[in-house]
């Protein structure tokens, strides 16, 4: 059961928050106002709003038809029957309770404006609203499309942008671009994700990205979002930095590619499947370079 348990939470979804909470983080650290205990916050809530939703899409899926014998991907703990839909709910609420402590310890202990506590707690009730709506409820927005559009904002501009105000209680234009380029290699997961769910979705009436514009299309679409976000990251580079040392980030360029190719050649579900995770942590392993290049050098 335990195993079923941690199957579920999907632990292997958490380097890609990790990525977007970090890069936050570096950029607070860029402006000389690093808080390791605002950021250790912010990451523990952005993990537990992650297994949230991790644990709301294997219900919400599974209840809908999404998670069905045609899909190829791994199996999920509710339509394997290895945990009781009633079960699952009831982690869902226990998840995002916890989320909710969590966020408002943060809040708490980052902010002094009343303003800003309204503003941040509005946030944190709409992103737990919105880890559990992607895949439940009547109309979840995930099954019309919209779910590429939700990550980018989350763990985007959301995410980087939170996590960059909560330390410096400041707010930089500019700080999109970086944002921006997390949010879009955060879709890039997902759209891989839909790609290789394609035919099962289409099914089940999930009408994702992929489903909308088929597979050749897709693929392409992909190619654009991480072409999109290296143009992100550089520009940013280019208006502040000018050594050389700075742009170390480009040591990740081959990884990206790799995935872009396997995107275009592994058409079976269990070939695709392992380049999430390889995207995942692609991603952070470029925003532990971009942190080096800004930090360091």
């Amino acid at each position: 059961m335990l195993s079923s348990w941690i199957q579920s939470f999907r632990l292997r979804t958490l380097p890609l928050a990790a990525a977007c909470i970090g890069m936050g983080g570096i950029l607070a650290a860029w402006q000389n106002q690093f808080n390791p205990l605002i950021f250790g916050l912010t990451l523990l809530t952005a993990f537990l709003l992650q297994i949230l939703s991790n644990l709301a899409n294997d219900y919400g899926d599974s209840v809908n038809g999404a998670d069905s014998e045609d899909r190829l991907g791994p199996s999920r703990a509710v339509q394997s029957g290895k945990i009781s839909a009633k079960a699952m709910k009831n982690a869902m609420v226990l998840l995002a309770v916890l989320s909710l402590i969590s966020g408002v310890l943060l809040i708490f202990k980052s902010l002094n404006t009343q303003e800003d506590w309204i503003t941040f707690l509005a946030l944190g009730i709409v992103s737990i609203i919105a880890a559990i709506t992607y895949t439940v409820g009547k109309r979840p927005y995930g099954y019309m499309g919209l779910g590429d559009i939700s990550v980018l904002f989350f763990f985007g501009i959301l995410a980087v942008g939170g996590t960059y105000y909560l330390q410096t209680k400041d707010w930089n234009l500019d700080i999109l671009l970086p944002a921006l380029s997390c949010g879009l290699l955060s879709v890039g997961v997902l759209n891989l994700n839909n790609i290789r769910d394609i035919e099962s979705d289409k099914k089940a009436g999930k009408y994702s990205i992929p489903v909308r514009l088929g597979r050749q299309k897709s693929v392409y679409y992909h190619w654009l979002i991480l072409l999109a976000a290296w143009v992100c990251i550089m520009l940013f580079l280019f208006k502040y930095f000018n050594n050389y040392k700075n742009f170390i980030v480009l040591l990740s360029i081959p990884l990206f590619i790799i995935n872009a190719r396997a995107v275009l050649i592994k058409t079976v579900a269990s070939e695709l499947d392992p380049y999430l995770k390889q995207l995942a942590l692609s991603t952070l392993l470029f925003v532990v370079l971009f942190g080096i290049g800004v930090l360091v050098f």
